[in-house]
Formats: structure tokens, C-alpha cells, sequence
């Protein structure tokens, strides 16, 4: 199965902080709690359009 880069954007400043690889043919959205170091905290990363 091929395989896609996406990017995980934080949910409260918008930075793009974490790159990672999905299976192309999975349809959900990857939303993931992460550490941002821009606000110093974990948040909500959500993948990005």
C-alpha cells in the first residue's frame, strides 16, 4: 500500500510542528494529542488539508 507525508498542525497557535507517513486509502483525518513547543504544552494536532 503506498504510503503519504502528512503534517499535524496544533489546534490553538497553527504551527506545524510533527511530519508522519499514512496509508493513502485511509479516509479519517489523524488528530493526535502532541507536545507543541511553541505554546510549552500538549494540545490537539490535527492533519493538515
Amino acid at each position: 500500500m503506498a504510503r503519504v507525508k502528512v503534517f499535524l498542525i496544533c489546534s490553538e497557535c497553527l504551527s506545524r510542528n510533527y511530519t508522519l507517513t499514512k496509508r493513502k486509502d485511509d479516509p479519517k483525518r489523524l488528530e493526535l494529542s502532541k507536545f507543541c513547543p511553541t505554546c510549552g504544552k500538549h494540545t490537539l494536532h490535527k492533519e493538515s488539508k
